[in-house]
C-alpha cells in the first residue's frame, strides 16, 4: 500500500511538516513524487519510518539515527530486538516508580507504613541501570559478572541513611582530593594514604568486602577510562592520577 504525506502523517501520528523535514534531511525520503509533486511512500519507506519513531522514543538524536539506519550492517529483526529489551527495561523502571509512588500515596493516607528502604529502592535501581549502562561492559570484562552483580545488590541492599553516609563520603573523598592536589601533596604521604583509605571504606558499603586487587583495579580504571577521569577531574585536573597511584601505594604497603 502507498500513502502520500498527509496519509502517512494521519497512519504514523507525526505532522507532515515532520515527514518534509525527514525528507529535506535525506532520513526519509518516498520512493517517488507523482508528476503533481506529491511525496508518495511505500511499505519500505513505512517500516524505515517505523525504526526512526522507535530511536526517536529511545532518545537518539536524527543524526544518530540516519547513522545507524544507513550503516551496512543494519539488520531491522535484530534492531526491533533491541528496541523491545529496552522498552521492557523503561517499563520495569517506570512500574518501580509507580509502585512506589502508589505507596507512598497509602502511606500518607494512613493505610501502610514504609521502610526507609522501600521509600528509595526505585531510585537505586535507576542508579545501578546508568552506571550499568555507563560503565559496565568494562568493569565486567575485568571483573566478571559474578563480581559486578554482587556489587550492584550490595548497593541496592543499602537503606536511606547508610546510602547518604556513602554519598557523603564520596563527597570527603573528592573534596580531599581536589585540596591534595593543589597542595601538590604525595599520593605516597600521609594525606594521599589517608584518601586511599577513605576510598577502600567507599568501596566496601554496603557490606562488601576489601579486595586490594580489585582497589588496585578500579583506581587504574579512573586514569584508563575517560569518563572517570573528567568525572574526578571536573574541578581540579590531576584529581584522578592522584587516586590512583595513592591507591597503588596504599595496596603496597597492606
Amino acid at each position: 500500500m502507498e500513502y502520500t504525506v498527509k496519509a502517512l502523517a494521519e497512519l504514523s501520528g507525526v505532522t507532515p511538516r515532520t515527514l518534509r523535514w525527514y525528507d529535506s534531511l535525506g532520513l526519509l525520503r518516498p520512493c517517488r513524487t507523482t508528476e503533481a509533486g506529491y511525496r508518495i511512500y511505500g511499505r519500505p519507506e513505512v517500516d524505515r519510518l517505523q525504526q526512526i519513531l522507535f530511536y526517536r522514543e529511545l532518545g537518539f538524536s536524527l543524526e544518530q539515527i540516519g547513522a545507524v539506519l544507513d550503516a551496512p550492517e543494519f539488520d531491522r529483526q535484530k534492531a526491533l530486538q533491541s528496541h523491545l529489551s529496552a522498552l521492557k527495561k523503561r517499563r520495569e523502571r517506570l512500574d518501580g516508580l509507580i509502585l512506589t509512588v502508589e505507596q507512598t500515596i497509602r502511606e500518607a493516607k494512613g493505610e501502610i507504613t514504609m521502610t526507609d528502604r522501600e521509600k528509595f529502592a526505585a531510585f537505586q535501581k535507576q542508579a545501578v541501570e546508568k552506571n550499568e549502562k555507563m560503565y559496565g561492559k568494562e568493569v565486567r570484562s575485568k571483573y566478571g559478572d559474578r563480581a559486578v552483580d554482587e556489587s550492584n545488590a550490595a548497593f541496592l541492599s543499602m537503606g536511606e541513611e547508610e546510602h547518604a553516609d556513602w554519598e557523603r563520603l564520596g563527597e570527603e573523598i573528592r573534596f580531599a582530593l581536589a585540596a591534595a592536589v593543589r597542595a601538590g601533596e604525595d599520593p605516597a604521604g600521609v594525606e594521599g594514604q589517608r584518601i586511599a583509605a577513605l576510598h577502600a571504606r567507599w568501596l566496601c558499603f554496603g557490606g562488601r568486602k576489601y579486595d586490594p586487587e580489585k582497589h588496585a583495579g578500579i583506581a587504574e580504571l579512573y586514569v584508563s577510562d575517560e569518563r572517570f577521569t573528567a568525572y574526578y577531574d571536573r574541578e581540579v585536573p590531576g584529581c584522578a592520577r592522584f587516586l590512583r597511584d595513592a591507591v597503588e601505594s596504599y595496596v603496597r604497603s597492606r
